[in-house]
């Protein structure tokens, strides 16, 4: 899932475009190989702020709208808005990528399952201006997974089908560096293991912390060098269950995904 935000303050700058600009890189991921685009315009890197429903419409339908022209690629969209889902499916996306997992908008659940729309349920806590401030858990894995079943309930009682409905744990969302790492290492655990997982850690602020070490500055280590653990811990999270990796480097990533698959196979066959 290659990433576009058509915004102007997402943490990394290589996602960022507005209009014509951001309808080429989502072309350009494609081109790298990407199965699908997640197009945000609403930022929630923490300490953001949101933004109205006219301010995502007017940067979002745009970009769709050209992409449209060129790709029938699938899209997700990563708003928390009914409003915004439904202008933009008429615009041609087809995937709800919601964070605040059908919370937010008490009307997009039932939009979402009227359409038949695949949906991302993500786990947060609180809002991006303020989740950094409250990151400590007892039991992250278990929380995330309590929290994330409870999502899941919640949408399935709406009408969505079981099989349109994936998870995200949120790294980076309200959560410390211990928390990030468990959750990335159990994964494929949440849920039971029942719905696909998508693992959204991207030159994120906890991909420094493991490569400088936790004691580090959060964040020292400036996205433009995060690359190389980007692709270690998506490797992992791969490994441990993810379904779908979330990422600004397409084609970085399917040369990670095409060597692990190769040497995976060879070392099962050379312990038979």
């Amino acid at each position: 899932m290659g990433i576009v935000n058509a915004t102007p303050d997402s943490f990394w700058q290589g996602s960022r475009g507005s209009g014509h600009q951001a309808a080429e890189l989502a072309l350009q991921l494609v081109e790298e190989g990407a199965h699908i685009i997640d197009l945000g315009a609403e930022s929630t890197r923490p300490g953001s702020s949101y933004i109205g429903e006219d301010q995502e419409l007017e940067r979002l339908i745009p970009v769709i709208q050209e992409i449209r022209r060129h790709s029938q690629v699938p899209l997700s969209i990563d708003t928390r808005k009914q409003s915004v889902m439904a202008a933009a499916w008429e615009a041609g996306a087809q995937i709800l990528n919601d964070v605040s997992a059908l919370e937010d908008d008490p009307q997009l659940g039932a939009f979402a399952a009227s359409h038949g729309l695949p949906v991302i349920l993500m786990h947060k806590r609180g809002i991006p201006a303020t989740m950094q401030h409250d990151t400590s858990y007892d039991d992250a894995f278990g929380q995330v997974d309590t929290y994330l079943q409870g999502r899941v309930a919640a949408a399935l009682s709406l009408g969505i089908q079981s099989d349109r409905i994936w998870i995200d744990p949120g790294i980076g969302f309200g959560k410390d560096f211990q928390a990030n790492r468990i959750l990335v290492a159990r994964c494929g655990q949440l849920c039971g293991g029942r719905f696909p997982v998508v693992m959204g850690l991207s030159r994120k602020s906890f991909v420094a912390q493991l490569v400088d070490g936790v004691s580090q500055k959060q964040g020292e280590r400036p996205p433009e060098s995060r690359l190389a653990g980007t692709l270690a811990a998506n490797m992992m999270a791969t490994i441990a269950g993810a379904s779908v990796l979330r990422v600004h480097d397409v084609a970085a990533t399917r040369d990670m995904l095409s060597v692990l698959e190769n040497l995976r196979s060879e070392c099962v066959s050379s312990f038979r």
